[in-house]
Formats: structure tokens, C-alpha cells, sequence
């Protein structure tokens, strides 16, 4: 069985995590960041499933439900909604991944699993879980986890390790394990995707539970179960992409494009809930006979008129004759009004752009402190007015009117 760690919200996604947890933040003009692995579980033969949720749970809830679009309904399978709870003998928060597990260790133990696999719901990839499941079993591993080569040099951003490959390239034991650590120079990355033999995993969480502070796989199972237990690293190679910043988000969404894009959904075959966002209601999309679109991906229901470049439209988003969208993600029923122009901006859902504003464009260079690329956001139903300008890597907090743009220019960097 399957626990998805899918509750969290992570600051550095600034206004597209402020009504959502971030498994659920839209991708790729029709999916959430959660149907990868929910999907690779699908394919991957596992059937029964839970959700661990928190922060923000009703859009997860919405989306997931009892993950029907999955297939995981039947007698023997199916998704549940794990929410931290308070009951007799404990409960609380979620203090950390670990302690998030061990709330729910009774679902874990009714369910007697042979293997219990627990992943995070924020990474973009397509993997096959019974290839680490066989390793898994072959070494008898108390643990395995999913690693990916990185450059040792940004191995402080990861949990990181050194393992021993020289006797099978799919991966070896573990031999050092980091997490996050400024001096680790480690060349493997953690994927949070884990597989514990029950009884291991029941005693680490126990033994956590009672003698820390902290309740984190990474930063406190892990590095301790090195010493007495059989730890191995399963070396995942294909592609993986990481959304845990906003330029990890829009890089991994850039991914889609191209000539030879490493993300080739058609090919991963994900699924989604059809019915949230009302994706299945959506007419056609409808191209005027002025626009001009070039490497860019274009979901139902969009009317484009005017020019769209390099950018990722979600369904529902209409640009107007003389308006300029390049390398920009615009999230659905966006209206990007006259003459708006847009570079390396992502607007959340039911945004108004207003005609003859600039964003992301001008004479104004480098960004705020979420993006080193300059990427502005902009909330969720905010109608930004015409003719104004609005520099690179600016925050515009959602739910603004007109009223609350009192400047006709912001600087780069800027907080509205």
C-alpha cells in the first residue's frame, strides 16, 4: 500500500500555495502536480491508497475524492483522505512526515500491507514502482529509497546521499545520507519515495515518536536508521522534476515544450479529475485568424486572438487582438485584455489583465526574493487595471480590484 504526503504548503510558492496545498497546484494546462504519483501508482499496480492532506485540504479533497479517476475503486482498493484527527490516545497536527504516518498507523496496520511505500505528492515524473519494489525485495532492505543524480554542488537543497553502486548500477546500500545539509556534497538526490519493510517502519516511528523533538524522514528517521538497519538507494533515471520553488515550478512546466520536451504526457498516459475545473465542459479552443502561436501549449475552451509564445495556457483563458503572452503560465478563465503584454509571468485562476498593461517587460531588471528569473506572480482573481506597468519578479496578492493599484508603474520586485 501507498501513503501520499500531499498536505503541506511550502512558502516559497508564495500566493499559488495560499488557498491550496501544493500537491494540488495546476500543471501543465490541465493537471495537477498530484496526478503523477497518483497515476504511477495506477500503472504501478498499487491499489490501495491514502492521502495524507492538512493545509488547506478541500482543494485536495475536490480533486482527489475517493480516486475513482485512478481506478482505485473495488472491494480490495481504494483512496482514502487521511486528515491529522484528535482522538483518546493521541492526535494532533501534523508535526512532520513521520509523525504524519504514525497518526495513521491503524489505517496502515488494518490493511496489512506486505510493503509500505510513502511518497510525496509534489514531484512531476513517471516511474514504475514494481522495478524498486524488486530491488526492494531482492536485498531484503529494511528501507529503500528513490535517488537521482544531481551535482554535488546543490546537494544542500536536497536530502542527499552516498551510495554504493559499484556492484549493481540500479542502485546499493546506502552509505551516508545528508539532509539539506550546506557541506554534504553528495551527487544523489532523495525523491521522498520510500519502501519499508511494516515492522521497521513501525518501530522507527515508535522510537521517533517517544525520543524526538522532531518527526522528519529525512532529517531525523533516516540518517539514524543507517546505523542499525539495511538502508538501500534505488538509482531512478529517467526524468524528475522538482516544484518545490516557483523557478522549479515554471522550469519544470517549460519542460512540455519544445522540439524534444522531457515531459511527454501523451507518452506518461496521466490522468486527472475530469470534472474539477470543469476540464470535460470545455468547448474547443478557438484561434482567430491574427494570432500567432508558437511553442506553446493551448487547452480547451481558450480564445486567442492575439500572440502567445512559449507559454503554457490552461482552459478557459482568453487573449485579446494585439495582446502578447510569452514564457508565461496563465492559469484557467484568464482574460488578458487589448494590447496587454505578458513575459515570464504566472496568474492564478479568474485573472483579469487589463488593456495596454505590461508585465514583466519595460526597462526594469532583476526580481524579487522568490524568483532569481525575474517570474511574476499574480493571485487569484485579481483584476489588474489598463495601462500600467508592472516590473519582473513583483507579488500581486489575490483578490484585488482596480481600487488597489494606486501607482501606474511598480518596480521590479515589488509586494502589492
Amino acid at each position: 500500500m501507498a501513503l501520499i504526503l500531499a498536505g503541506g504548503r511550502v512558502d516559497e510558492l508564495s500566493v499559488l500555495t495560499l488557498f491550496r496545498p501544493k500537491s494540488v497546484v495546476p500543471f501543465g494546462g490541465m493537471f495537477r502536480v498530484i496526478d503523477f504519483p497518483l497515476s504511477n501508482l495506477m500503472y504501478s499496480g498499487v491499489e490501495r491508497v491514502g492521502v495524507l492532506c492538512q493545509y488547506r485540504s478541500l482543494a485536495l479533497n475536490n480533486h482527489v475524492g475517493v480516486g475513482s479517476w485512478w481506478d482505485f475503486l473495488g472491494r480490495d482498493r481504494g483512496a482514502t483522505m487521511l486528515m491529522p484527527t484528535l482522538r483518546h490516545s493521541a492526535g494532533n497536527w501534523y508535526k512532520g512526515t513521520a509523525d504524519a504516518v504514525y497518526q495513521n498507523i491503524e489505517f496502515i496496520q488494518e490493511n496489512k500491507p506486505d510493503t509500505i511505500m510513502i511518497l510525496s505528492g509534489d514531484h512531476v515524473y513517471k516511474m514504475d514502482y514494481i522495478s524498486m519494489h524488486a530491488m526492494h525485495k531482492e536485498t531484503d532492505a529494511d528501507l529503500t529509497i528513490a535517488f537521482a543524480p544531481i551535482d554535488p554542488n546543490l546537494s544542500h537543497r536536497f536530502g542527499a546521499a552516498e551510495i554504493d553502486t559499484e556492484c549493481n548500477a540500479s542502485g546499493g546500500r546506502v552509505l551516508k545520507y545528508r539532509e539539506k545539509d550546506n557541506e554534504s556534497k553528495l551527487e544523489w538526490a532523495s525523491l521522498t519515495i520510500y519502501m519499508f519493510k511494516p515492522e521497521v517502519l513501525y518501530s522507527v516511528l515508535k522510537d521517533n515518536s517517544l525520543n524526538s523533538q522532531s518527526h522528519e524522514f529525512g532529517r531525523d528517521i533516516i540518517p539514524k536508521m543507517l546505523e542499525n538497519y539495511k538502508v538501500y538507494g534505488y538509482n531512478f533515471g529517467g526524468y524528475w522534476g522538482y516544484s518545490k520553488t516557483i523557478d522549479e515550478y515554471w522550469e519544470t512546466n517549460m519542460a512540455l515544450l519544445g522540439d524534444s520536451p522531457e515531459i511527454v504526457l501523451e507518452g506518461w498516459k496521466v490522468r486527472t479529475n475530469l470534472d474539477h475545473d470543469r476540464l470535460r465542459d470545455r468547448a474547443p479552443a478557438q484561434i482567430g485568424a491574427e494570432a500567432n502561436i508558437r511553442n506553446s501549449l493551448i487547452q480547451n475552451g481558450c480564445e486567442i486572438d492575439g500572440e502567445v509564445e512559449s507559454s503554457i495556457l490552461f482552459p478557459g483563458v482568453k487573449v485579446k487582438k494585439g495582446a502578447v503572452v510569452k514564457n508565461s503560465i496563465i492559469f484557467s478563465d484568464n482574460i488578458i485584455s487589448f494590447d496587454a503584454k505578458l513575459d515570464y509571468t504566472i496568474t492564478d485562476f479568474d485573472v483579469t489583465i487589463g488593456a495596454g498593461t505590461q508585465i514583466g517587460l519595460g526597462n526594469n531588471s532583476g526580481g524579487g526574493e522568490h524568483s532569481e528569473l525575474g517570474i511574476t506572480l499574480i493571485g487569484k482573481g485579481t483584476a489588474v487595471p489598463r495601462d500600467i506597468v508592472i516590473g519582473k519578479g513583483c507579488v500581486i496578492s489575490p483578490g484585488l480590484t482596480e481600487k488597489h493599484f494606486q501607482q501606474k508603474e511598480y518596480k521590479s520586485g515589488s509586494i502589492l
